[in-house]
């Protein structure tokens, strides 16, 4: 004991506990460094009490309404639980309403002061609910309605339909009339990209439901597994990780390959629907495993409707777009047209095409504990798949004979056992 003593007096500490503490002190740095990154992220990225006040306050003054307004603005009944926001601008929250798991989507825009703190005072000034004006009859607010979603959808003979229905849920509290407050939130939800796909969609078994609204804010079911694969590495280790990282997690924490295959399947019915739907076409324009998810009956859902855009707003988007390389045709991130080099525009053709680029996707997710005598024809199928191209003299056979071949071979694997 007086020698360890006379040791600690003298600093002689035995070097394996000199690199021990250094060890104890780099962790100690590490982990604060981590947790105030996460705060300090967290406080500027959250700001739900932010999104409810704008919301209550126009409420309360009888510029909008929604199915949820009296839920969350007098009741309590609505209530922000985790935050899953990415952007300070858009607001996204897990919830509880009714005793049911939702997700909550607020976009407070200009709201704030890009240099204001956290608990600021937002500026109502600039969230207006401008449109309709007081005044505008119901046969002006339909044509507005409809000219609107011509924009968006293109020439549709099936939107007609789709404003009957949008004029619908606008009428909140069913007296068979829209109010001005209906038809300013109604109008407003329509600007949000996200929720005009979702509403279009809404037929569709792979979107998540939308369960109510309140002014620009809008509720949906929660989807509970929101990654391809059952684990999703928080944003502040990704980039710490190696790739080989993430590869080996992804593959542990998958779901097993029969429940993959039934997910892929999904995925695979979703690009027919999105494909020369009742609303036109839409494209994915970014394709990643963590905007597609699954639900616990293993059933494929689209967690982000917000990276996908149609047929008619990339269009306008491409129509005389000066370019010089394919690079300078892209809308999003991988929606990508062929640039005419010599008259140097855009063309209207994608390089590559919804199905090739999930197809890219499913290559890891479906090959990785495949069937041994299943592998070599599903790996020969994806290829095929992920070389197909977006011209449209092949868009429209080729596609549905590549993307049939795939479903069946994956169906009759597993059909007839549990996971079907």
């Amino acid at each position: 004991m007086r020698r360890i003593r006379r040791l600690v007096h003298l600093g002689r500490l035995p070097g394996i506990k000199v690199k021990y503490l250094l060890v104890v002190w780099l962790g100690i740095f590490v982990g604060s460094w981590v947790a105030y990154m996460h705060y300090s992220s967290y406080s500027e990225l959250c700001r739900g009490h932010v999104c409810r006040m704008i919301i209550c306050d126009q409420y309360k003054k009888g510029i909008i309404s929604g199915s949820t307004c009296k839920d969350l603005c007098e009741e309590r009944g609505l209530l922000f639980q985790h935050c899953l926001s990415s952007s300070p601008t858009q607001q996204v929250y897990s919830g509880l309403w009714r005793d049911r798991e939702v997700i909550i989507k607020c976009g407070i825009g200009e709201a704030l002061r890009a240099d204001s703190r956290p608990d600021s005072v937002p500026r109502r000034d600039v969230v207006l609910f401008d449109k309709p004006t007081r005044g505008t009859s119901m046969d002006e607010f339909k044509e507005m309605l409809l000219n609107f979603l011509k924009s968006k959808l293109g020439d549709q003979p099936s939107l007609p339909a789709l404003v009957s229905r949008i004029i619908a849920m606008a009428d909140v509290n069913r007296d068979g009339k829209v109010s001005l407050a209906e038809a300013k939130s109604i109008w407003a939800l329509l600007q949000l990209n996200e929720f005009l796909l979702m509403f279009s969609l809404h037929e569709k078994e792979h979107t998540a439901k939308l369960l109510g609204h309140c002014g620009d804010l809008y509720v949906t079911e929660k989807i509970p597994h929101t990654s391809l694969y059952g684990l999703d590495v928080p944003p502040f280790l990704q980039s710490l990780l190696p790739s080989i990282a993430h590869q080996l997690l992804h593959q542990w924490f998958a779901p097993a390959w029969p429940r993959r295959a039934k997910i892929a399947i999904g995925l695979l019915e979703f690009m027919e629907e999105i494909f020369h739907g009742t609303y036109g076409s839409f494209y994915i324009c970014e394709t990643g495993f963590r905007n597609v998810g699954y639900n616990d009956k293993f059933d494929f859902k689209m967690v982000d409707l917000g990276k996908v855009a149609t047929e008619a707003t990339i269009r306008g988007f491409l129509k005389g777009r000066h370019c010089e390389q394919n690079v300078d045709c892209t809308y999003g991130r991988d929606c990508t047209a062929a640039c005419d080099k010599l008259m140097k525009q855009c063309k209207g053709d994608m390089v590559q095409p919804n199905l090739a680029k999930v197809c890219g996707l499913l290559q890891d997710y479906l090959l990785y504990g495949a069937p041994l005598e299943l592998k070599d024809e599903l790996q020969k199928q994806l290829r095929t798949c992920t070389t197909l191209s977006g011209l449209a003299s092949q868009m429209e056979v080729h596609h549905s004979l590549v993307l049939n071949n795939l479903k069946t071979l994956l169906w009759k694997k597993i059909s007839n056992t549990k996971y079907s």
